[in-house]
C-alpha cells in the first residue's frame, strides 16, 4: 500500500462551542486528485485551512513532502478571496476607492505584486508569463490591485498558485467569477500541473471539474465521507416556496419611462480607455442582461449607474429622467436603486449581523448606523423570513456560510422596493438550489414592474425574464440586442 502524502487523525475542531470537525479522519495518496463538495457551512474551507496550515485544530495532519521534487515542499491555499493590502500592508479600503483615481496609488500595480511573489518564492517570471495570457490577464499588468474585479483578483490568485506549482494546490472555489473561457482554460491548466505532479484538492460543487479529478468527499457530521462522484454530493434542503412579502407586490413608483441612457461615454486612467463610446438605453420595466470577459468594463459600467465612480458626473448620462451632475445627490441616486456585487459584499462592514445588513438597504449603507421605523422593522422580518434567514437574524453576517451571506445581501438588495435592481453575479457563492430558488425570486419581482440589470457568467444559471442583452468586449459594445426567448445553454 502507498505511503500516503497526506494523512489526518482525528481531527476535531469548535466554533463557538459548536462543533465543525468530529474525529475527522482522511488521507491522500499521490495519485489522487480530489473535490470537496456538498451543503454549505459543513467546514469545506475550515478543513482547507487547516491542511494548508492557515487554521489551527486539535488532531494530526501530516504531509510528505518529497523533498527530491522540483516543486515547493508546500500545501499552498487559493482563498475565495483575495486578501490584498495597501502599501503600509493594511487593509482599510473603501468601496468607492477603486474608481477614485487620486486614491488608487495606495496599492501594488499586478506587475509589482507578481514581481514581489516570485522574489518571495524564489521563480522566474518569464515561467508566469503563459499564465498570463492564458487567463487572459496580460493586458492588466498596469493595473492597481484596487481596480480589479472581483474576477480579476480571482485571476491573480489564481496566477499565482500555478506559477509557484506546489506539491499540494488546494483551491476555495475555483471559478468563482471567471468568465467562460478563462474557465475552460483554467481546466486544462489544473490538468497539466496535475500531469507534472502537483496534488489537487479543489473546494467546489460545480460540475465541470478537470479530468485529473478522480476523487470525492463532503463533510457530514464533522467528518469526511468519499462518494461517487461530483453528483452524489448532498445538497442544501431545497426552500418551501413562499409568496412575496405584501410590500414587494406592489408596483414600484416609476419616475421615468427611461431609467438609464448613456451617449458615447467614455472612461479613460491615464493612457488606459476602460470604456470606449458606450451607448445605451433601458426603458422601464426591460430585463437586461450585461455580458463580457473579466475585465470588459462592466462593473465601471455599473459604477456609472449607481453613482460610485467620480467620471459619471461630466459624461453624458441619464437616470430616472435627470441627467447626471445637474443637482441630484449620489443619495437621491441609490433611493431608486437596489444594488449587489462581489465588490460590496468584500467591502461591507465585518461588524454587522444578518439584521442590521439587510436594514441598512433603506439607507445604503455598508452596514447599519441609523435607527429604522417601526414598518421597516416589520418589512425586516418578512424578508428575513422569506429567505430563512430568521434563525441567523443575530449572527454576524460574515461568520455565516457563504451562501447565507450572499442571501443576507441579496435581501438588504430589495429592501426598499427599488425601480431599478443591478444584480451584479449576484449568486456567486451560492450552490444550484441556491442559484434556482433566488433567479426564481427575481422572476417573480420582475413580474411586478422592476427594471433588471443583471450581470452573469453562467448562461444556464439567469433568470427566465431577461429579455435584452448588452455585451461588452475591451470597454466597448459588441452587441445589443432583444432576446426573444429565455437566455439558456
Amino acid at each position: 500500500m502507498k505511503e500516503p502524502f497526506v494523512h489526518i487523525a482525528n481531527l476535531n475542531l469548535q466554533y463557538a462551542g459548536i462543533p465543525i470537525l468530529q474525529d475527522l479522519n482522511w488521507q491522500i495518496v499521490k495519485g489522487e486528485h480530489w473535490v470537496i463538495g456538498g451543503k454549505s457551512g459543513t467546514g469545506k474551507t475550515t478543513l482547507a485551512k487547516i491542511i494548508a496550515g492557515q487554521e489551527k485544530a486539535n488532531g494530526d495532519v501530516s504531509i510528505n513532502f518529497n523533498k527530491n521534487s522540483n516543486s515547493p515542499a508546500q500545501a499552498y491555499y487559493v482563498s475565495n478571496w483575495y486578501q490584498f493590502t495597501n502599501l503600509e500592508g493594511e487593509r482599510n479600503f473603501y468601496y468607492q476607492q477603486r474608481y477614485n483615481k487620486h486614491q488608487q496609488n495606495d496599492t501594488l500595480t499586478v506587475y509589482a505584486d507578481l514581481v514581489h511573489f516570485g522574489e518571495k518564492h524564489n521563480l522566474a517570471f518569464d515561467q508566469a508569463e503563459p499564465l498570463l495570457l492564458q487567463l487572459g490577464f496580460d493586458n492588466c499588468r498596469n493595473t492597481q490591485l484596487i481596480e480589479l474585479s472581483s474576477g480579476e483578483h480571482k485571476k491573480l490568485q489564481l496566477i499565482q498558485a500555478l506559477w509557484l506549482r506546489p506539491q499540494l494546490l488546494i483551491v476555495d472555489e475555483p471559478f468563482t467569477g471567471l468568465d467562460k473561457a478563462s474557465r475552460a482554460n483554467l481546466l486544462e491548466i489544473f490538468d497539466d500541473i496535475a500531469e507534472k505532479g502537483t496534488t489537487l484538492l479543489l473546494i467546489t460543487n460545480d460540475k465541470d471539474l478537470p479530468t485529473a479529478i478522480n476523487c470525492y468527499a463532503e463533510i457530514q457530521n464533522g467528518q469526511l465521507l468519499q462518494m461517487a462522484s461530483a453528483d452524489s454530493f448532498s445538497k442544501d434542503t431545497e426552500r418551501q416556496q413562499k409568496p412575496l412579502p405584501y410590500f414587494l407586490q406592489e408596483l414600484p413608483k416609476v419616475s421615468s419611462n427611461i431609467m438609464v441612457e448613456l451617449k458615447d461615454v467614455s472612461v479613460r486612467y491615464g493612457e488606459k480607455e476602460v470604456l470606449k463610446n458606450v451607448s445605451w438605453t433601458v426603458k422601464a420595466g426591460e430585463k437586461w442582461l450585461l455580458q463580457g470577459p473579466n475585465g470588459s468594463g462592466k462593473s465601471t459600467l455599473l459604477s456609472l449607474l449607481t453613482g460610485d465612480h467620480p467620471q459619471a458626473y461630466t459624461a453624458n448620462i441619464w437616470l430616472f429622467g435627470q441627467k447626471r451632475g445637474t443637482g441630484e445627490s449620489i443619495w437621491d441616486i441609490k433611493e431608486k436603486i437596489g444594488i449587489i456585487s462581489p465588490e460590496l459584499h468584500w467591502y461591507f462592514d465585518k461588524n454587522a449581523t444578518v439584521w442590521h445588513s439587510v436594514a441598512s438597504g433603506f439607507y445604503d449603507s455598508i452596514g447599519w448606523f441609523i435607527d429604522v421605523k417601526h414598518e421597516e422593522r416589520k418589512k425586516i422580518e418578512q424578508l428575513l423570513d422569506f429567505f430563512d434567514l430568521l434563525p441567523d437574524k443575530n449572527k454576524i453576517l460574515h461568520t455565516l456560510p457563504l451562501g447565507k451571506q450572499r442571501l443576507a445581501l441579496l435581501a438588504r438588495t430589495i429592501i426598499k422596493n427599488p425601480q431599478l435592481l443591478i444584480l451584479d453575479e449576484p449568486c456567486q457563492g451560492l450552490d444550484r438550489a441556491q442559484t434556482v430558488h433566488f433567479n426564481a425570486v427575481v422572476d417573480e419581482l420582475c413580474n411586478y414592474g422592476k427594471t433588471l440589470i443583471y450581470v452573469g457568467h453562467y448562461e444556464s444559471q439567469l433568470p427566465d425574464c431577461i429579455n435584452h442583452r448588452l455585451i461588452l468586449e475591451k470597454g466597448e459594445v459588441v452587441d445589443c440586442e432583444t432576446v426573444r426567448e429565455p437566455i439558456k445553454q
